[in-house]
């Protein structure tokens, strides 16, 4: 399999795995829930997985640390209006995807594991939004691993 080949099926590869069928995305017309409290910001960047690889807008987890009150506010500013229009910045839908090899020596492309790199902020919408789901029904954290035998559906929702 030459260069070419190899690169155009690791993209039907992850086409496959992200293929979204559920039609157009609903109009927001009034906010879902309350909007982000800045103690719950500050929750969530404390929270954050620190020393992981960067995404597109090369901003670390380990940077808002640093934030005062004031950069904690204008984090709060910024998720509340995506929160409450429900439009997201062109910039953040960018990610780097990485493939990592879970066998040696494998080229079939279920033996092995894709990671998103995402922006930062991006990651800390999802990281609110996990946290008031995850309170709001009781869940769990829980530690899940790949099981082949699980559609892709069940994989997403471990």
């Amino acid at each position: 399999m030459d260069k070419i080949d190899l690169l155009n099926r690791w993209a039907e590869y992850i086409e496959y795995l992200l293929y979204d069928d559920r039609g157009n995305q609903p109009e927001i017309t009034k906010p879902i829930g309350p909007l982000s409290l800045e103690a719950e910001v500050e929750n969530a960047i404390r929270k954050m997985n620190k020393g992981k690889a960067v995404g597109p807008d090369s901003i670390p987890v380990q940077t808002s640390e640093t934030l005062d009150k004031l950069g904690i506010n204008k984090r709060s500013v910024l998720l509340n209006r995506i929160y409450d229009t429900g439009k997201i910045l062109t910039d953040m839908f960018i990610s780097t995807f990485i493939i990592l090899s879970m066998k040696p020596e494998t080229t079939d492309c279920e033996r092995h594991r894709t990671i998103s790199l995402m922006s930062y902020t991006l990651k800390l919408l999802l990281k609110l939004l996990m946290m008031r789901l995850r309170k709001k029904y009781d869940l769990k954290y829980q530690k899940c691993s790949l099981d082949l035998s699980q559609t892709r559906e069940q994989q997403m929702l471990c």
